[in-house]
């Protein structure tokens, strides 16, 4: 009797040892996977600037290592290839922003080699032309944020070339009018990022003094306020301070991928906003990166082209969060 209950309960427990196993392997083995895609048509190029419309993503000028360019592309998601658009009409120029606002795409700052700049322009996708809009009435700057969200722009942070900034602005396309916006309590920045999950815009990483930054912050744009979240380095487990990454979201999760700290990175981590936590996915499995281009339809993201060192690169390569990862050959 004594003996047939210990073989039972001996036998319960080898089948939770089993299933906790099985769980702990499928944990593990569903980390996320990256599959190559077109690679770009353009030059490669790093410090780019775009925006995403529907199912198209969007993405132009940038530096080549040699020349600050103007022309501009686009990558259909749906067809997996690219095609060449009217050029940006601004002065060739790297570090600039990109945004979209009701079916326009916006692209302006930056720095032309010379001089940090504050002029703006809107595309029309339908028509393929290109409009000057109003410049920023702000400091001239390279290195910024900037998201279009109900139907307004916002951009902020940067470098001016003598100092890193703090201040946001809200543009205003029926109007075609800046207005300034208080409220943020993060630190100065350049070289930070954003994604978008629903109504609220996460911003975080970036560097400032030499110093890559922990603060993460979420704006409502249904009040305009900030709000402070969970450091990027809060816990021990996990570090996500960088600069110049992408940022991208998918399913109602957020994304950080590449950039750099004492060089390029590779990694990649998830935010939960229901939990204001993160977990480390699958690494990108190109070459290590910093100033790539991230495009996302909300439920596809693309990463690609950026540099590694004085390495150019022109790849695209899509990330599936929620697949099993396959090595690539």
């Amino acid at each position: 009797m004594n003996q047939e209950y210990f073989r039972t309960i001996g036998a319960a427990f080898l089948s939770i040892l089993a299933l906790n196993s099985c769980s702990n392997d499928e944990d593990e083995d569903d980390l996320g996977n990256w599959v190559d895609r077109s690679v770009f048509d353009g030059s490669p190029r790093s410090g780019v600037s775009g925006f995403t419309i529907d199912n198209i993503g969007y993405t132009g000028v940038g530096y080549d290592g040699d020349d600050y360019l103007t022309s501009f592309w686009a990558y259909n998601i749906e067809g997996d290839f690219w095609s060449q658009k009217a050029d940006f009409p601004g002065s060739a120029r790297n570090a600039a922003v990109g945004f979209s606002v009701d079916g326009k795409g916006y692209i302006g700052s930056g720095y032309d080699g010379l001089d940090e700049l504050s002029d703006f322009y809107s595309y029309n996708p339908s028509s393929n032309t290109w409009t000057q809009i109003s410049s920023l009435p702000a400091t001239a700057r390279r290195s910024a944020v900037a998201f279009g969200i109900n139907g307004y722009g916002y951009f902020g942070t940067g470098f001016d070339g003598d100092n890193d900034r703090k201040d946001f602005w809200k543009y205003n396309p029926a109007t075609d009018t800046w207005t300034e916006l208080i409220g943020f309590g993060g630190d100065k920045r350049r070289s930070a990022t954003t994604f978008t999950i629903g109504e609220k815009v996460y911003l975080g990483t970036g560097v400032s003094n030499g110093i890559y930054l922990d603060d993460f912050w979420e704006f409502d744009s249904t009040t305009e306020s900030w709000s402070k979240k969970l450091d990027l380095d809060e816990e021990d487990d996990y570090n996500i301070m960088r600069s110049n990454a992408v940022a991208f979201t998918i399913n109602g999760y957020g994304y950080i991928a590449c950039g750099a700290s004492s060089g390029a990175l590779s990694t990649v981590w998830e935010y939960d906003p229901s939990l204001d936590s993160w977990e480390m996915k699958t690494s990108f499995e190109g070459t290590t990166r910093q100033d790539a281009i991230a495009f996302s339809n909300g439920t596809q993201a693309f990463v690609g082209l950026g540099r590694s060192g004085t390495l150019y690169l022109d790849d695209l390569d899509e990330f599936m969060p929620f697949d099993e990862y396959e090595e690539e050959d």
